[in-house]
């Protein structure tokens, strides 16, 4: 099935990569970017941590590039610094590279243009196209009209000298804020409202993380990220679909200011979407801020780092971008699909060990006091070349307290007095004898005998099986670990939806944490990012934050279930 699910979602993805195909039209014979090389960008705001949202955009971005042979810029769009901070332009980057893109030397900030995007707002003022406007916020919205009435704006005939002086005072940090805006003089009827006479710069006075305070005035995206592509040229500006109302005027910016540079492409995608969770900036903030989750880091959160901490790799991210393909119509994705491209990535790498997250102790009674030996596992069937290891053996074992039920149910095959032979992974064949209760009833310790002639798990004599392979860690060798189960943040698939308040979807058992659980001693050698099947239970790694040789921390990245569905 796993193969069916990955022709289809491959044929998906080449069918609906329409913007290679504008690319490849753009740069064939007679088209507009003959001979040039194709030149991308990726522009994130850095007033946060990037998302597996962005990584939709980033495999966009860089990924067109790499397959025309061109390349991509990366550029902090810091024109609006009420929440931006160098700790996110450094997590941005760090979250880039690990993915295993890069940009090379083409690196910048919006905020290095902004000398440059004051002088050709000056320039759209002296030909006419540009005026100081005094309206304010609330004014600005009574006289923005309706569908079939005009806007109305009283001083976008205000002489070229005035705007021009205005506007310098504007700069100078003569005004309030809010009292005075830059517009665009474009055509107050428009049908497309981004095109009435739109706000070009806004005045705030605001401390900016790498201009400080020399500016009070900051263009808004749609004048300053046009500009900037131009500068840079950029050839394909990709963006989400949110954007496709804004090309006209991205198109009207670039083609009245005197850049001496061609005119970008600007093409539209759908963002990507996903079940139980939330994409909002705003809102993963909002979790972070209030300690519903430990940090942007936690596992549980959609963005990078959390995703790393939990044990994604980079490949399985860019198999699932890539997979879920490129289209012009939102939709959802199963977050599901995600974790499906996750397990099918650590199913071919992922070393097996074994671990027992909820232990009882097994006593073999026939096996001699005091004896060890070492048995033969391997390290991951699907790929040979793995190797294998030696395990330690002896009379005491841990196995799962879920394995053994004094009075078994219809079907269980598992360990119960007198019932069937189980085989213990890599060892022997194992029968029930019964167990040991603590004053209160519960089971302390599980009796069993083994067949001395069964070492690897197979009888001399070959009769069948009809018990489970149950897999055990030596008591003798075994560590102590703490393991964290971690689950959906949501339980409601849609706590985006406008109807909800996202709080209020919040999953109350999106993490367990379980202590006292053993692993085997090679784990204390374990090193973060290393990813693990503990066998019958899923894929974990190693806590890049938390753990220690001394305090051994594994994140659940994945159970072995597969939940998606084709």
């Amino acid at each position: 099935m796993a193969d069916e699910i990955k022709t289809t979602q491959e044929e998906q993805a080449e069918s609906r990569n329409f913007i290679h195909a504008f690319i490849e039209e753009d740069i064939a014979p007679g088209g507009q970017y003959e001979g040039m090389t194709v030149h991308t960008r990726f522009p994130p705001e850095p007033n946060g941590y990037l998302h597996i949202g962005h990584c939709k955009a980033l495999c966009i971005d860089f990924g067109s590039a790499e397959r025309f042979g061109g390349i991509c810029n990366l550029r902090m769009d810091d024109t609006n610094p009420a929440k931006e901070d160098t700790e996110y332009v450094d997590a941005i980057q760090e979250d880039i590279h690990w993915l295993g893109f890069d940009w090379g030397d083409r690196f910048y900030y919006g905020s290095d243009y902004f000398e440059q995007d004051y002088q050709y707002a000056v320039e759209l003022i002296r030909k006419g196209l540009a005026y100081v406007c005094e309206l304010t916020p609330e004014e600005f919205k009574a006289n923005r009209g309706d569908v079939g009435i005009p806007a109305v704006s009283p001083y976008r005939d205000r002489p070229i000298e005035e705007s021009l002086d205005l506007f310098q005072r504007m700069r100078n940090g003569e005004f309030p804020e809010g009292s005075k805006t830059l517009r665009a003089k474009i055509d107050l009827s428009s049908g497309n409202f981004n095109m009435r006479d739109p706000v070009l710069y806004r005045i705030r006075y605001i401390h900016h993380h790498r201009q400080g305070d020399k500016w009070c005035i900051f263009p808004m995206y749609d004048f300053a990220h046009p500009i900037q592509d131009a500068l840079e040229g950029i050839t394909h500006s990709l963006c989400s679909l949110e954007y496709e109302e804004h090309r006209p005027l991205y198109d009207w910016v670039v083609s009245n200011v005197s850049i001496p540079h061609h005119k970008p492409r600007q093409i539209e995608f759908a963002r990507l979407n996903m079940d139980h969770t939330v994409m909002s900036k705003r809102k993963l903030r909002q979790l972070v801020e209030q300690s519903y989750v430990s940090g942007w880091d936690d596992p549980r959160m959609p963005t990078l780092c959390g995703l790393r901490r939990r044990g994604y790799t980079p490949r399985s991210i860019r198999n699932f971008c890539d997979r879920i393909g490129v289209a012009k119509t939102p939709s959802v994705i199963e977050y599901a699909f995600l974790e499906h491209c996750l397990r099918e990535d650590l199913n071919a790498t992922a070393q097996r060990t074994m671990a027992v997250l909820r232990p009882v102790k097994l006593t073999i009674t026939n096996y001699p006091e005091g004896q060890s030996e070492t048995v033969t596992v391997e390290n991951n069937p699907m790929d040979p070349a793995a190797g294998t290891r030696e395990v330690s053996f002896s009379r005491h074992l841990w196995v799962e307290a879920d394995d053994f039920l004094p009075e078994p149910v219809p079907k269980y095959k598992r360990l119960y007095p007198n019932g069937p032979e189980c085989r213990l992974k890599g060892a022997y064949l194992i029968t029930c004898t019964g167990c040991v209760r603590d004053a209160g009833g519960n089971v302390t310790e599980v009796l069993a005998t083994y067949d001395p002639e069964s070492r690897g798990g197979d009888p001399a004599d070959g009769r069948k099986v009809k018990g489970a392979t149950i897999h055990w860690v030596d008591a003798a060798t075994a560590i102590d670990a703490e393991v964290r189960l971690y689950d959906n943040l949501f339980s409601d698939p849609a706590p985006d939806a406008a109807d909800k308040n996202f709080l209020e979807c919040l999953n109350p058992d999106s993490l367990q944490v379980l202590t006292g659980c053993k692993v085997e001693p090679s784990m204390k050698e374990a090193q973060a990012p290393a990813s693990f099947q503990f066998l019958r239970q899923g894929y974990f790694c190693l806590d890049s934050k938390d753990s220690s040789p001394e305090h051994l921390v594994f994140n659940r990245s994945v159970s072995l279930k597969d939940s998606f569905k084709k």
